[in-house]
């Protein structure tokens, strides 16, 4: 409550630098209000989707002892990064393509579209692929104390692995809404949704059965990838969105330096075994050693392997 009273202060302080004045006034239905939630009321179904599928995951977890805890637990960890890169890429990326499109700048936009799917991607590989590799420490770290137990930690990490393999769908799903709402189309991300709500449902019961809440993880993933997809190859099919030759190019080595990162966080979290293995002052500074060694490891084989340049980022963060 006090972390969002501050941020509410925050924003009525750089809004009235910015000459902008905050007042309560009575709503008036005018045609631009009633256009606004015409459209509004069905995208917040398409855009909500991810939390949609949670409750879904939810639902199918209460019939298992502990389930709905790990899932929670795993998914807060998985949550850091999507709120990070993806809602806040989608944010900026909304008014930017609306301006480009209704100026005519169909050009401008696909190069937006194209800079945006690439800045996450470069952002969201390498954390999907750390949640991979070591989902084990990261959870011990954070949750394993009093009544979370070694049993508890094994369960929420396998789930938070199965959540980070669907990360950058998430992510891909959050900065690819804003091309259908830029352009007003609000009844294609809602019917993509909706196919994907339900597979998440089926493959919830089919897999919660098996593998308890990691299957019930899997199948949000699996949900998250179809609604991707879909969203996708409906912008591909309108070429409103294609690929760039250079996020063809780089897409490939963004995942492989990822890839060999996570093999690189694996080697370490074996070479720092006894330190996980200790008390929470000892596996705290190792976690941190990972973490820091894995960014500096992918971002530097991010720029050898031709993934990234530092130009490219800098530009990108100023744009932010």
């Amino acid at each position: 409550a006090v972390a969002g009273v501050a941020q509410l202060v925050w924003l009525a302080y750089d809004a009235a630098r910015a000459g902008i004045s905050l007042r309560l006034r009575v709503p008036r239905l005018t045609p631009g209000v009633r256009r606004m939630l015409a459209l509004m009321l069905p995208g917040v179904f398409g855009a909500g989707v991810q939390q949609l599928n949670l409750l879904v995951s939810t639902v199918v977890a209460s019939f298992r002892d502990g389930a709905v805890s790990t899932l929670y637990y795993a998914d807060r960890i998985s949550q850091l990064p999507l709120a990070v890169i993806g809602i806040a890429v989608g944010v900026a990326l909304l008014p930017l393509l609306s301006r480009q499109l209704k100026a005519g700048d169909g050009a401008g936009a696909a190069e937006s579209q194209n800079r945006a799917v690439e800045f996450t991607l470069l952002l969201t590989l390498p954390a999907a692929v750390a949640l991979l590799a070591v989902p084990a420490p990261i959870v011990a770290v954070l949750f394993e104390h009093g009544r979370f137990g070694a049993e508890e930690s094994r369960a929420t990490a396998a789930a938070l692995a199965a959540f980070a393999a669907g990360l950058p769908a998430y992510v891909l799903v959050k900065v690819l809404l804003p091309s259908f709402y830029a352009r007003e189309d609000i009844a294609t991300p809602v019917r993509v949704a909706v196919v994907a709500l339900a597979v998440n449902a089926v493959l919830a019961v089919v897999l919660g059965r098996s593998w308890g809440a990691t299957g019930i993880a899997i199948a949000a993933s699996a949900a998250a990838w179809m609604n991707a997809a879909g969203l996708a190859l409906v912008l591909r099919r309108r070429a409103h969105f294609v690929m760039d030759v250079r996020l063809r190019a780089r897409l490939p080595r963004m995942a492989g330096a990822a890839l060999l990162m996570g093999a690189v966080l694996l080697a370490g979290e074996r070479a720092l075994a006894a330190a996980f293995a200790g008390p929470v002052w000892l596996q705290a500074p190792a976690l941190a050693a990972l973490v820091v060694g894995g960014v500096a490891v992918f971002a530097g084989l991010a720029l050898v392997l031709g993934a990234a340049r530092m130009a490219d980022v800098r530009a990108a963060l100023r744009k932010g």
